[in-house]
Order: C-alpha cells, then sequence, then structure tokens
C-alpha cells in the first residue's frame, strides 16, 4: 500500500508542477508558414490531481525564495555550474527535502520554464523591424531549435516521473530516455547559439539570443549532471531488485 500511495504521490507531484508552468508561463509563440504568429502549448494537461499531495507540498516554488538546503548545495557539486545550480533549485528545498529523484525533477522542470520562456522571446525577435535578413534566418533557425529542446525537456520530465514507480529493466529504460532527451535538448540549445556564429551576426539581435539561450544551455547541462547522478546510484539496486 505504501508503494501505491507513493507513485500516486510521484504523478500527482509531475501533474501540479506542470501545470503551474502552464498556467503561469507565456505560451511558446512559433511563425507558421505563412509568417503569422501562433502560440502553441507544448504541455497541454489536465488540472493537478490531488491524490496524496496537497498544494502546500506541489513543486512550486516558494516566496519568498529560501535558503538552500545543505543537500541541494552538495548536490549541486556534481554540476557543471554549481553556483548557478544551487540559486535555480533552492526554491524548491522544501518539496525537495533530501530526495534526489525529486532534486533531478526540479531541474528538469527548471530547465523547462527557462526554455519556454527563452522560446516565446526568441520568436517574437522574428517580428522584430529592422532585423538583418541572416539574423532573421538564424532566429527562425533558432525558434525551431528551441521548440525542439521544450518538447524533448517536457517529455524528460514526464519520462522521470515515469521512473521513480519501476525498477530493474524498466528504471534502466525510462532513464535512458531521461538521458538521450535531455542531451537532445542540450544540443538544440547549443546549435541555436551556434546559428549566430561570425562578425556579420553581431549586434544586439546575436547578445539578445545569446544570454537567454546560453542560460537555459547551462542549466540544462546541470540538469542532465543530476539526471546521470540519481540513474547511477539507483540503476544497480533496481537491478537487483528485479533479479528473481
Amino acid at each position: 500500500m505504501s508503494k501505491f500511495r507513493s507513485a500516486l504521490g510521484s504523478l500527482s507531484f509531475i501533474y501540479t508542477t506542470l501545470y503551474h508552468y502552464e498556467s503561469h508561463s507565456s505560451p511558446f509563440l512559433s511563425p507558421d508558414k505563412n509568417g503569422e504568429t501562433k502560440a502553441i502549448s507544448p504541455l497541454l494537461l489536465p488540472p493537478p490531481l490531488s491524490l496524496t499531495t496537497t498544494p502546500s507540498q506541489s513543486f512550486v516554488p516558494n516566496r519568498p525564495k529560501p535558503a538552500p538546503t545543505n543537500f541541494i548545495v552538495s548536490s549541486c557539486r556534481a554540476t557543471r555550474y554549481p553556483a548557478l545550480c544551487v540559486h535555480c533549485l533552492a526554491a524548491y528545498g522544501r518539496t525537495i527535502q533530501r530526495s534526489d529523484h525529486h532534486l533531478a525533477q526540479a531541474a528538469l522542470i527548471d530547465s523547462l520554464a527557462r526554455a519556454r520562456s527563452a522560446a516565446a522571446f526568441i520568436a517574437r525577435l522574428s517580428q522584430a523591424r529592422h532585423i538583418k535578413l541572416c539574423e532573421l534566418r538564424a532566429v527562425r533557425d533558432c525558434v525551431e531549435n528551441m521548440g525542439d529542446s521544450v518538447d524533448r525537456l517536457a517529455d524528460s520530465v514526464r519520462e522521470l516521473g515515469r521512473s521513480g514507480r519501476d525498477v530493474g529493466r524498466d528504471f534502466a529504460w525510462h532513464m535512458s530516455n531521461v538521458e538521450t532527451w535531455v542531451s537532445a535538448a542540450l544540443t538544440d540549445e547549443n546549435t541555436c547559439v551556434d546559428g549566430f556564429g561570425g562578425r556579420v551576426m553581431d549586434g544586439g539581435v546575436k547578445v539578445a539570443v545569446r544570454r537567454r539561450v546560453v542560460d537555459v544551455a547551462q542549466v540544462t547541462r546541470n540538469a542532465l549532471a543530476l539526471v546521470n547522478r540519481y540513474s547511477s546510484s539507483h540503476l544497480p539496486a533496481a537491478t537487483v531488485a528485479k533479479q528473481p
């Protein structure tokens, strides 16, 4: 019964969090074939489930932002950008507590929120006046890159939620999916930045895009490190538990 309640709690945890970002963040904007900008919502989810968690337990950053817990600080040392990691995850300390599963979820969700915000910002740039043709092409490519990144991060959040209920080969399969998709999202973000290489691209558009997307890429890289850490620490135990 305790395992069943734990599974329900994990599912509620994911749905509550994704619903929060769906409700409180700007929709992802993407130009269609006619050049018109339309809103696309990559996370079409039902309202949060009221299973075993309460609103105070939901995975929503508290305000004002609390000090980071020792668990978050020590865990973030495994990332490429530990100070940024602590800054991003400090608000989730009450929900994370000492769960490396929830820590990885928090990192992915924060990356997803930032990617969606950056994607919407870059899509608006494609409608800017006096933008150079080379900049416009790079911006449109970047819109596509960031759209793919958002999709892959959203899939990763859901898949990581499923991993908490499985052991053995099922756990390994879910985690392989998460690691593959987060890596692909990071590649998409870096590809966007690379599209603005060269002096011909110098200017305000390049600066604005790089500032947004480099931040997202650093957060995503940190999230991948925490996902890998969670996977490597639990895979041996999960494999043993699956054996007859």
